[in-house]
């Protein structure tokens, strides 16, 4: 099967069905990324995300997979991207939330209560942290490859991951009714994070 590095060269030199191809094989991943952290606009990042790399090719070492590569330039689009909406100077990504920001998704396709609330809550955190913990949790991005993501070494990675997960425990402790809902989705939050893949992507375009 063709590499994702051997679609992108094709697709920068003219060939639009490898681009084509790259596109459909990361469009989900790199959507939901966005989905839960912007009002709107998450097709266009998607787009600018994409273009980023073909112009940044040649500046990337190849020495990592493509979707660190695609990520990392995914999480500086996004940053961009709050920042032009933030009209009330630099942000602090490790204090700053996206609910401060106001950051509201519509049309998300939770299908319970635990499942709303956990992405109420993920928007609450900061948002260096709710950018650690989907990859983690929703892409499976770990070690190495998400300390490169992130720009951070990884005992900083596990910092974060460790201190996102007590964040978030804070926030479901005051959505959900009962502690036992909390202890349900803390103490498997790989399941609720695959229960949610699909439902972070909601209605697109």
């Amino acid at each position: 099967m063709t590499t994702d590095f051997e679609l992108l060269d094709a697709w920068r030199a003219g060939d639009r069905t490898a681009g084509n191809e790259l596109f459909d094989r990361h469009f989900d991943a790199l959507f939901r990324f966005f989905r839960n952290k912007v009002t709107d606009g998450a097709d266009d990042l998607v787009q600018q995300t994409f273009l980023a790399c073909i112009e940044s090719r040649d500046r990337f070492r190849g020495d990592s997979s493509f979707r660190t590569y695609l990520f990392t330039v995914a999480r500086s689009k996004l940053y961009d991207h709050l920042g032009r909406q933030h009209r009330e100077g630099a942000i602090d990504y490790g204090v700053t939330s996206c609910a401060d920001l106001g950051v509201s998704p519509s049309g998300m396709m939770a299908e319970g209560e635990q499942q709303r609330f956990l992405l109420v809550a993920l928007r609450s955190l900061p948002i260096e942290l709710q950018v650690s913990l989907e990859l983690f949790y929703f892409e499976k991005i770990r070690g190495p490859e998400l300390a490169e993501v992130l720009g951070v070494p990884e005992g900083t990675v596990r910092s974060r991951l460790r201190r996102g997960k007590e964040l978030l425990r804070a926030q479901l402790e005051k959505l959900l009714r009962t502690p036992m809902a909390v202890e349900q989705t803390m103490s498997d939050l790989e399941s609720w994070a695959a229960s949610l893949r699909d439902a972070v992507l909601g209605p697109k375009g």
